[in-house]
């Protein structure tokens, strides 16, 4: 189980995780269990990317619709019909929430009896092997994947699979949807999938679809990778112009097609992700009349990508007149537009503008300027210690940006000029070394040091050193034998340098008590000709 839950969160983008996240949560708030399904877990396990996210709660989907505007949901539609929702989650991420149900068909071509049901009998009603399993996001059994049909097994052998004999009878719109995967994917359909689909062409079952039918496909082609490559084997199929009698790939703008999918993959790999869909139908209606676009938008299920499709001119032109205006008269000002601008208004304008001013600031948005914010930080905002720690560095680093695209810091100088005012103050010094009994004991050990290499040494300076220390013993003595204590002799080294303690801080009490060991003490010759003998 935790494997498929490990894949599902390395295989969704962020924004889908904190979607999943969020529709798992309201759903379990309503006392709802929420399952994955459909096309997302068939993506997820074969490594396509995941265009939209289907959830599937046991129960009425359509209760948890002010809760989940209440989080930031959008919802784009509604269908009373099967209790659906078309949702655009947090970070423009389009998802469907649906009831568990099945689908009864009385007669080619009516819509079906639909009745709640439970997941599994839900999977049963689907329409291919590799959309009908579920993965559940409910506490006791999060991570279960449900595969009743063996999915999992024919997306490893890249095949297409109805679940029944009748399945393109009951929904003809499965025709289309069965040569759309087959574009996409590349995948062959299975042997007797292949033979109903021909008797279902034969025997014009096409000709049951309904119009909410024929909108989902037109909208499902508007979010495909390729979907030139798609509308060239649906016209092959027959399948266009069911979309629309007069549609063709003739009337398809294949070369701004060409042009938007290229920009698209160019602002993608800068972290740009423009919802490319109304761009898409507006190049593959290019040469439809005007009446014919209409239609072809009525009949789309979501409404708000229906309404950017209609308006996408418009918001186009405002955004190509801003651009050739004072708003963007210098390369920071046209920078500031463009990056509070929508991207696929820039997408768009890309391919379709015509103006070359607007054409080369686009470009440079997306190539110089990009190059120029690379080099930031600057090696001179490192060494005044301008680094990413300051609270102040965001402001900092945009402002030199500026300064940098509008040609204001050219040279080293101009650059230092501008940053030192900005910079944080210099550290403060460190403390002065510690003196006081410490440093004198450091200074009589390293006195003391000598003594142990004596041997090594000449004869003069080992000699030094013992009579510079009988000096020091002999300030410890007691007042009445500092006489027969011989003068030392003057020492060439610094350690002759230490200060003799006074006589009279010496205590006398401890002369009394111990008479001899400092008569020892004072005189350091007698001790160390004994200390001679013994070795």
């Amino acid at each position: 189980m935790a494997d498929y839950i490990y894949t599902m969160e390395i295989r969704l983008s962020p924004d889908q995780q904190k979607g999943v996240t969020l529709v798992q949560d309201v759903a379990r708030a309503a006392g709802m269990n929420v399952y994955l399904t459909g096309g997302a877990i068939r993506d997820i396990i074969s490594g396509f990317p995941i265009r939209d996210l289907d959830f599937t709660v046991q129960g009425n989907s359509l209760r948890l619709q002010k809760d989940l505007e209440r989080a930031g949901v959008r919802i784009s539609n509604v269908d009373e019909d099967v209790k659906s929702l078309l949702l655009v989650l947090p970070g423009n991420v389009r998802a469907e929430i649906s009831m568990a149900r099945t689908e009864r068909y009385e007669k080619t071509g009516k819509p079906p009896i639909v009745t709640p049901a439970t997941i599994i009998e839900d999977l049963r009603r689907r329409d291919f092997t590799i959309n009908a399993m579920a993965l559940s996001l409910n506490p006791g059994s999060r991570g279960l994947l449900m595969d009743p049909f063996n999915g999992a097994a024919d997306i490893e052998a890249k095949l297409l699979r109805v679940l029944h004999n009748y399945s393109f009878v009951e929904d003809p719109s499965r025709l289309i949807r069965a040569s759309r995967f087959a574009a996409r994917f590349h995948w062959p359909l299975e042997e007797r999938t292949q033979a109903r689909y021909e008797s279902a062409r034969e025997n014009n079952y096409i000709d049951y679809i309904t119009n909410r039918a024929i909108g989902y496909e037109i909208e499902q082609l508007a979010y495909e990778d390729d979907p030139l490559n798609v509308a060239r084997v649906l016209e092959r199929e027959g399948w266009l112009k069911v979309l629309h009698p007069h549609w063709t790939t003739a009337k398809i703008d294949t070369n701004g097609l060409s042009q938007l999918m290229k920009i698209r993959q160019q602002m993608n790999e800068f972290g740009y992700l423009p919802e490319e869909a109304p761009a898409m139908l507006h190049f593959l209606t290019d040469r439809l009349s005007e009446k014919e676009t209409t239609d072809i938008r009525k009949m789309i299920p979501r409404r708000d990508l229906a309404e950017a499709w209609r308006d996408l001119e418009v918001h186009a032109k405002e955004l190509a007149k801003r651009l050739t205006g004072k708003e963007a008269s210098t390369p920071s000002r046209t920078w500031k537009l463009l990056s509070s601008a929508r991207p696929e208004m820039i997408l768009f304008l890309a391919v379709t503008s015509r103006q070359q001013a607007v054409a080369l600031k686009i470009k440079n948005f997306f190539t110089k300027w990009r190059q120029v914010q690379q080099k930031i930080p600057l090696p001179e905002m490192t060494e005044l210690l301008i680094t990413p720690q300051l609270p102040e560095y965001p402001k900092i680093a945009e402002e030199v940006f500026m300064l940098l695209l509008d040609g204001k810091l050219r040279s080293r100088t101009e650059i230092l000029k501008f940053l030192k005012p900005l910079a944080p103050p210099p550290p403060p010094p460190p403390p002065p070394p510690r003196r006081g009994r410490g440093a004198k004991a450091a200074q009589a050990a390293a006195a003391a040091a000598p003594v142990a290499t004596g041997k090594k040494k000449g004869k003069a300076e080992a000699a030094v050193v013992p009579a510079a220390a009988a000096g020091i013993k002999a300030a410890k003595a007691p007042a009445g034998q500092q006489k027969a204590v011989p003068k030392p002799t003057p020492a060439p080294v610094k350690t002759a340098a230490i200060k003799v303690a006074p006589a009279k801080a010496a205590p006398t009490r401890t002369a009394k008590a111990h008479p001899k060991k400092s008569a020892s003490k004072s005189n350091p010759a007698k001790s160390s000709s004994k200390s001679k003998k013994k070795r």
